[in-house]
């Protein structure tokens, strides 16, 4: 590529910046052999958007996002990301998005500036505007006086902070990340985000970040929840946890769960979900109820917890099953 990084950015301004939908996914599918990895996903990004892409491992975010970053070709569907197909305008797409992958690209043996030197020459920036962007970006993500370092000396959160100048130095106005804050500490977490934020908020990038990290998907604007290949809910944060009724509550059976959950559900003619050895309700008055439920099955109650709606509920509210199993790990 020869264009030179102000074509980048006079490409960006020339798209339309309305209510155009900046990335938009129609009724995506991929299969591997037998397996359907998207199963006729659609959604749309808008502009300046956080966008979050939550779900389990086997969720198929992945294989959505290396679609959408041009490395995967969809089976049928498509992929539009500012009125380019991916999969038909792959080398004008990657003009116009940057890319965050959670496998670390960046060279450890090489300095900061030397990592964005040689990205910029696959972009065919050179010379002097190839330097005021490198030193601009370094600035950005607070590392110019750390620019003749070589990356191995940088903590986690500074390497990540390189990740992120390289899919920046182009100008992109869409940025993709996978699983960003993979390996970070609390710390490093919740600057990377403070920084996804100003570059929505101060330079309208659109973000497109995938997470299986439920407090990190409630800083996103608007969310798509992924189960097995389906999109199962899509909207702000908000907007998903009001559409569970009321408190959530979990009974602790004493000894089988999905006994206890048929006859609270012909006692009181409430829709329950069996998680494991608990039984969950979705009710107002969470309080009252539960006082009653207790007194209604003396003895086959260990522990009752009550708690307002979270991105967990969504979840399983939607799929009838937990996010995370009994060990810890993804279903």
């Amino acid at each position: 590529m020869a264009t030179k990084v102000s074509a980048f950015a006079d490409a960006a301004q020339e798209a339309p910046q309305s209510s155009v939908a900046i990335i938009s996914v129609e009724n995506l599918v991929h299969r591997y052999d037998n397996r359907t990895a998207l199963n006729g996903v659609s959604f749309d990004v808008r502009p300046a958007e956080l966008f979050g892409l939550l779900g389990p491992n086997g969720s198929g975010k992945t294989t959505l996002f290396r679609i959408l970053s041009t490395l995967m070709l969809p089976t049928s569907g498509r992929a539009i990301i500012r009125g380019c197909d991916v999969a038909k305008d792959s080398a004008q797409v990657r003009r116009q998005i940057g890319v965050v992958f959670q496998a670390q690209s960046i060279d450890l043996k090489l300095t900061a500036y030397e990592n964005l030197w040689h990205e910029g020459h696959l972009y065919g920036l050179h010379g002097h505007a190839l330097k005021n962007r490198i030193q601009e970006i370094l600035s950005r993500v607070a590392l110019a006086d750390r620019a003749k370092d070589l990356v191995e000396t940088f903590s986690g959160g500074m390497q990540r902070r390189i990740e992120l100048a390289k899919g920046l130095l182009h100008h992109p106005s869409v940025l993709l990340l996978d699983e960003p804050t993979t390996g970070l500490d609390p710390g490093a977490r919740r600057d990377l985000w403070q920084y996804l934020q100003s570059l929505r908020d101060e330079e309208h990038v659109s973000v497109l970040v995938t997470t299986h990290l439920m407090e990190e998907a409630e800083r996103c604007d608007r969310l798509a929840i992924m189960n097995e290949g389906n999109l199962v809910a899509l909207g702000t944060p908000a907007e998903l946890k009001s559409e569970i009724g009321g408190d959530v509550v979990l009974l602790d059976a004493a000894r089988d769960a999905a006994a206890l959950a048929d006859r609270i559900r012909a006692h009181f003619h409430v829709e329950t979900t069996v998680l494991e050895n608990q039984v969950r309700i979705e009710r107002e008055g969470a309080h009252r109820f539960v006082t009653e439920v207790v007194e209604a099955f003396p003895g086959e109650i260990e522990a009752v917890s009550i708690s307002k709606p979270a991105l967990e509920d969504v979840f399983i509210h939607r799929t009838g099953h937990k996010f995370w199993s009994e060990k810890g790990v993804q279903e």
